[in-house]
Parts: C-alpha cells; sequence; structure tokens
C-alpha cells in the first residue's frame, strides 16, 4: 500500500489549532463547554489535521 501524505493547508491548520485551544479552555474549565465536551473538540481538531495530510488539496 502505497499512502501519499501532504501538509495541510495553513487554513486547515489553523482551524485545527483553534479547536484544539477551545478543547484545552474548556478542559481547563476557562471556557463553559460550547456546544460539545472539551475531548470532543480535541478529537475534531485532530480529524481535521489528519485529513489535512491525507486529502490533497484540504
Amino acid at each position: 500500500m502505497n499512502l501519499k501524505l501532504s501538509a495541510p493547508k495553513t487554513i486547515t491548520f489553523i482551524i485545527a489549532v483553534v479547536m484544539a485551544v477551545i478543547g484545552l479552555l474548556i478542559s481547563q474549565g476557562i471556557v463553559g463547554a460550547l456546544l460539545f465536551p472539551a475531548l470532543t473538540w480535541m478529537l475534531l481538531a485532530f480529524v481535521v489535521l489528519a485529513l489535512g495530510n491525507l486529502l490533497k488539496g484540504l
């Protein structure tokens, strides 16, 4: 199996970082849960970043 990875676009990376920071702030109790709990925000941030690596042009 040949898996070709590409670097995510800058906007994809920034979105993932912002989502991870939101998850961190929720987990520390600085911000109330915004629609999802902290772990969900962190998992979604990872999924966005992983898709940015796996899909070309994202």
